[in-house]
């Protein structure tokens, strides 16, 4: 499956100005805030290649990040591992969403958002795309920003926590991530609510309670 325009085409058509495409990463890490990214493209300057980010390689990856950030308005937003435990992490990547269409240069007239929900509390009008990343360029553009900065912030918090592999697994429940947590315990940035995290600490309370 290879993305278009026609979302954008047809929310353009309908009378919105400004269309943004919007995605997340790191929903499923056991470690690391979750980032979500909001995309306006300009007809014109939409860079070649864009796709659902899981599909490329890391190098091309980081190209398109570049093209997108010199070609497109971008805005980008964070939920905390706190906000994550707190709300849970659909919420919370929600919450992202909503900040990252707020980051943008002017808030848009109408948002695509990946998947089948739509978030509370949203800033425009707004339609939710199953599989949107492969089938909408700003959702692609959106979904590759997002990775692109998530992966940087895991790789720089490897290098403070060391012996996790973050700076390949970014979080993510590895076999490695998970020997090193049962080895070194959690670190300030896992996740509490996820079950691996939750049963090794809770693991802790009983040897020294």
């Amino acid at each position: 499956m290879v993305p278009d325009y026609a979302f954008e085409a047809a929310a353009l058509a309908r009378g919105a100005r400004r269309v943004a495409g919007v995605d997340e990463a790191g929903r499923g890490p056991l470690a690391g805030p979750v980032v979500a990214a909001a995309v306006v493209l300009e007809v014109g300057a939409i860079p070649e290649g864009l796709a659902d980010s899981k599909t490329l390689p890391a190098a091309r990856r980081e190209a398109l990040y570049d093209l997108i950030l010199a070609r497109a308005e971008v805005g980008v937003g964070v939920a905390t591992v706190e906000e994550i435990d707190e709300i849970n992490i659909l919420r919370a990547s929600h919450v992202a969403m909503v900040r990252a269409l707020r980051a943008l240069p002017s808030l848009p007239c109408h948002a695509l958002i990946d998947g089948n929900m739509i978030p509370r509390d949203m800033v425009c009008a707004a339609e939710a795309v199953v599989k949107g990343d492969g089938r909408c360029l700003s959702v692609a553009a959106a979904s590759i920003v997002a990775k692109t900065w998530r992966d940087r912030i895991m790789v720089d918090l490897a290098q403070q926590h060391p012996g996790y592999g973050w700076e390949t697994n970014v979080g993510y429940g590895t076999e490695c991530h998970r020997e090193a947590l049962q080895r070194l315990g959690p670190t300030p940035h896992h996740r509490r609510s996820f079950k691996p995290v939750h049963n090794i600490l809770y693991q802790a309370e009983i040897v020294t309670s």
